[in-house]
């Protein structure tokens, strides 16, 4: 407790604690968000690197578990079929995390912020964009811009999000795939923020600190979730895609 302490108030751990309770919510709920929330709650009040640094445990534990929840063998089945993704992801994102104390990230977060707001909204508005089969170089693009934001901010949700949403994928299985990749991207993540001093011995505390509230938060938003049709998931996924695009907006235009 301590160690906390000497990094922020009792009121600033307490707050950190409903951020990550909030996170865990939306995430049982459509399968992202929490990195975002995270990031964005806790930098309300923490200094943003500490805020990136709390994130990195609740997100891997929770993905863990997002993946795992049809068994390790469905588990295996989305890596090897969301492969190019995954490792374009994992490149861009070790290779752009060295940069996260001295590369600015407004302009990023205001691009991938305007792009998915409007994808967002055009597929709610009716304004639908489908991909039957995309092509390999067109996956490698996108997971590989995926990891080049998550590196830098900690939040690739978005882009990955938009790729299932055009591809149509059913709910249990974008779950399952989104647990995947970002389990996988929150494992990266790790290693990366361990060599940039972002993640060290005393942040590290932080972020488990965060756990359990993220799992509790989880387990509500998944009792939801497990209760409402494609149709309604899709719509919900969107509603928080959006929202989430406006919010990647905001922080850029305030950096």
């Amino acid at each position: 407790m301590d160690t906390i302490l000497s990094l922020m108030s009792l009121d600033a751990l307490f707050a950190a604690l409903a951020v990550a309770l909030v996170a865990g919510v939306v995430k049982g709920l459509v399968g992202f968000g929490m990195p975002m929330i995270l990031v964005s709650g806790l930098g309300n009040f923490l200094a943003p690197e500490l805020a990136l640094a709390g994130l990195i445990v609740p997100t891997l534990v929770t993905n863990g578990m997002q993946a795992l929840r049809q068994g390790p063998a469905q588990a295996a089945k989305s890596m090897q079929k969301f492969r190019v993704f995954l490792g374009a992801g994992l490149i861009t994102l070790l290779i752009s995390a060295q940069f996260v104390r001295v590369l600015p990230t407004d302009i990023m977060l205001l691009i991938i912020g305007v792009l998915v707001a409007g994808f967002a909204i055009m597929q709610l508005v009716g304004l639908r964009f489908h991909l039957q089969k995309p092509s390999k170089r067109l996956e490698f693009g996108i997971g590989g811009f995926a990891g080049l934001i998550g590196g830098v901010s900690g939040v690739w949700g978005p882009p990955t999000v938009a790729y299932l949403t055009a591809l149509n994928t059913e709910k249990t299985e974008q779950m399952r795939v989104q647990g995947v990749i970002y389990g996988l991207g929150a494992v990266a993540l790790a290693v990366a923020h361990i060599g940039s001093g972002v993640l060290n011995g005393d942040t590290v505390v932080f972020s488990v600190m965060l756990v359990p509230s993220a799992i509790l938060g989880m387990w509500v938003g998944g009792t939801v979730q497990d209760r409402i049709d494609q149709t309604a998931f899709r719509k919900a996924t969107l509603i928080v895609l959006a929202l989430a695009a406006a919010n990647l907006i905001r922080k850029a235009l305030l950096t």
